[in-house]
């Protein structure tokens, strides 16, 4: 299923993972927090830039970008202790790099798939998350909805993919997707909500996997037109 520099990479990957959930939980190794976070996204870029030329180039610039947006979105958040409205670029970080997933994955969008069903079952998730988190947000209460629903979107057009791209890239873009809404949602229930035990693992292990899940799917298409 992986190719042996994937392989590879997947095992320098899940190191740097574990070593960020030990660095994230530890107050003593806060600091080595500081480079394995931001190494998460640093790594992915540096493996798609390598593995990715023979995708066409929009893609690529694309996939590169909203990675990069990420990267950014990562750091604005590790410091959020300094300033509160640090919390608020890194959202805008993260919508932006969900808008460029949405442009990616639109350009192979499956116009025959019937997306209803779909979103119906995102909206009930998303009505029930925002009753959880309604009372809790303040001032943040449109950047959120804003926020909210982008990345429904982005699902959808993962999920818009079925049939018209190779069936790996398919489901591993598809499972990325909904990874990457179920950690947004795990951060948003541990910092509007309620504190979630173990938040710092949860967030990160489903984050990191997301991202790896989508790249991973891109490539695949590179794989398919060689």
């Amino acid at each position: 299923m992986l190719t042996t520099s994937e392989k590879k990479f997947s095992a320098f990957f899940t190191l740097i993972v574990i070593a960020e959930l030990i660095c994230g939980s530890f107050n003593e190794l806060t600091i080595y927090h500081y480079i394995t976070k931001p190494a998460i996204i640093g790594m992915l870029l540096v493996f798609f830039w390598k593995h990715s030329e023979h995708l066409d180039k929009r893609l690529r610039h694309l996939t590169i970008t909203a990675l990069i947006f990420s990267w950014i979105g990562d750091i604005l958040l590790m410091f959020v202790e300094w300033h509160s409205v640090l919390f608020m670029f890194g959202l805008i970080a993260f919508l932006i790099a969900h808008g460029f997933y949405i442009l990616l994955f639109l350009k192979h969008r499956n116009t025959n798939k019937n997306p209803l069903g779909f979103i119906c079952l995102l909206l009930i998730y998303a009505f029930c998350l925002f009753y959880l988190l309604k009372d809790g947000l303040g001032d943040l209460l449109i950047p959120v909805i804003v926020y909210m629903a982008v990345i429904l979107a982005m699902a959808t057009t993962a999920f818009l993919r079925k049939g018209n791209v190779q069936r790996l890239s398919y489901q591993f873009v598809f499972l990325g997707a909904i990874l990457f809404m179920m950690s947004d949602s795990l951060l948003a229930l541990n910092k509007f909500y309620r504190p979630i035990a173990y938040s710092n693992v949860s967030i990160i292990l489903t984050y990191a996997l997301a991202q790896y899940f989508i790249i991973i799917g891109l490539l695949r298409l590179s794989q398919a037109s060689r």
